[in-house]
């Protein structure tokens, strides 16, 4: 029997993957991906195997309001290839990109707004490549700012200099990694 909000809830018991029984117990609970998400280890009490599953908050993300005015749901998997596409043959791990991903989400979600531009949204993510690949910063901008030509790029290499000097910081191709 789970307890559920601190009331017993006799019948909602997680389902056995394996033969489906309801009798089911969870073995051990640990917190997961950085604490967004709750990992418990269940067993079967009929058939006696073991199962993971993975408990998260259901929130959901701003749709996003197009140029156009369009709006649709916010798509993880879009944020995840345009920055990929950006990275592309950059030395970042992929941890730092998931991170980065989930550092945007969680933004997202504790707006508390219900909508967000598209542009506001395209902005954090550059706020985000920015910190970890200025080639990287500079690809997306260029596709995102629409350059027309090489002074635009110019610009914003000269914009990244400059804010490296103001951070006290170096200006870098890559992390830690001097130009």
């Amino acid at each position: 029997m789970e307890v559920i909000g601190n009331k017993k809830n006799s019948g909602l018991t997680m389902r056995c993957p394996f033969c489906g029984a309801q009798d089911t117990r969870v073995l051990d609970s640990r917190l997961a991906n950085e604490g967004d998400q709750v990992r418990r280890r269940r067993e079967c009490n009929v058939c006696k195997e073991r199962f993971t599953t993975h408990e998260v908050a259901d929130t959901h993300c701003p749709s996003i309001i197009k140029r156009d005015g369009v709006r649709e749901p916010f798509e993880e998997n879009k944020l995840r290839s345009g920055m990929l596409r950006a990275l592309e043959k950059r030395p970042v791990s992929s941890d730092d990109i998931e991170a980065a991903i989930n550092r945007i989400k969680s933004e997202l979600r504790a707006s508390g707004e219900r909508e967000i531009s598209a542009q506001e949204l395209g902005e954090k993510v550059m706020k985000e490549l920015s910190l970890l690949d200025h080639v990287a910063f500079v690809r997306f901008a260029s596709v995102y700012r629409s350059f027309q030509d090489v002074s635009e790029f110019t610009d914003m290499i000269e914009d990244l200099r400059t804010t490296a000097k103001n951070d006290g910081s170096v200006a870098t191709t890559e992390p830690g990694r001097q130009k």
